[in-house]
C-alpha cells in the first residue's frame, strides 16, 4: 500500500532480459534500509526488490506488468517517481494507492496556469467513469487531484495543475504531450462502482 506521495526520484541504470526483465535502479540515497523482499511503487508500479547494492536496487517485470505500463517505461536512462511501501503509522499524505495501474493515458496538452503547470490527460473509456472533478487519481505513482473531467468519443480527458514542489520532487517536470501515464483510480471509486453494479443486478 502506498500513498502518492513521492520520496525520490530513480533512474534505470540497466535492463536484462531474463525469464522477466531484470531492471536496476539507481537512486540518490543509499538502498541500505530496503529489505529484499520489499514493495516499493517505481512510477506507480508495485515491484518486489530482488536485490540492492549502494544506491541501486533491482526489480523484475514480468511481461504483464510490461504490457500494461506506459511506453518506454523500462528503458536504460527512464526516470522514475520512487516511495516506499507505507507503515502503520505513517502519514496518509496522499491518497490510498495499491501500485496496480489500471489503465495508460495520454498527454494531450500542457501549459502554464500561473506558476502551476497544468495538464489535460486523455484515458479510455473503461476507466472515464472512475475519474470525476476534485476526486483523487494517481498519475505515474503521484496522487493528484483532478480539476475537470470532458467526457469524448474515445473516453475522457481530464485535467490536473502540478504546482512547482511538485514538478520539482517528481518527473512532471519533463511532460510533455504524447507522454505516456500509468493511471491509478481511487479505489473508493472502483468498489463504488461494484457496490453499485451488484445492487443493480439483483
Amino acid at each position: 500500500m502506498f500513498t502518492g506521495i513521492i520520496t525520490d526520484i530513480g533512474t534505470i541504470k540497466a535492463v536484462e532480459q531474463r525469464g522477466d526483465l531484470r531492471v536496476t535502479i539507481a537512486t540518490g540515497n543509499p538502498t541500505g534500509t530496503i529489505a529484499i523482499g520489499a514493495s516499493v511503487a517505481c512510477s506507480g508500479v508495485c515491484l518486489t526488490v530482488v536485490s540492492r547494492a549502494g544506491n541501486d536496487f533491482c526489480v523484475d517485470v514480468s511481461g504483464e506488468t510490461q504490457s500494461c505500463t506506459a511506453a518506454g517505461q523500462w528503458t536504460q536512462g527512464r526516470r522514475l517517481n520512487l516511495e516506499r511501501a507505507l507503515k502503520v503509522g505513517d502519514e496518509l499524505g496522499g491518497h490510498i494507492v495499491t501500485g496496480h495501474v489500471d489503465a495508460v493515458g495520454k498527454v494531450t496538452a500542457v501549459e502554464a496556469a500561473g506558476d502551476s503547470t497544468r495538464i489535460a490527460i486523455q484515458v479510455p473509456g473503461e476507466i472515464a467513469p472512475f475519474v470525476a472533478p476534485k476526486g483523487s487519481i494517481c498519475l505515474d505513482g503521484v496522487s493528484l487531484t483532478v480539476n475537470s473531467v470532458t467526457d469524448n468519443g474515445e473516453g475522457a480527458e481530464f485535467t490536473i495543475n502540478i504546482i512547482p514542489h511538485t514538478a520539482q520532487w517528481t518527473t512532471f517536470d519533463t511532460v510533455r504531450p504524447g507522454d505516456e501515464l500509468n493511471i491509478e483510480i481511487d479505489v473508493l471509486a472502483r468498489y463504488l462502482a461494484r457496490m453499485q453494479g451488484a445492487t443493480i443486478g439483483r
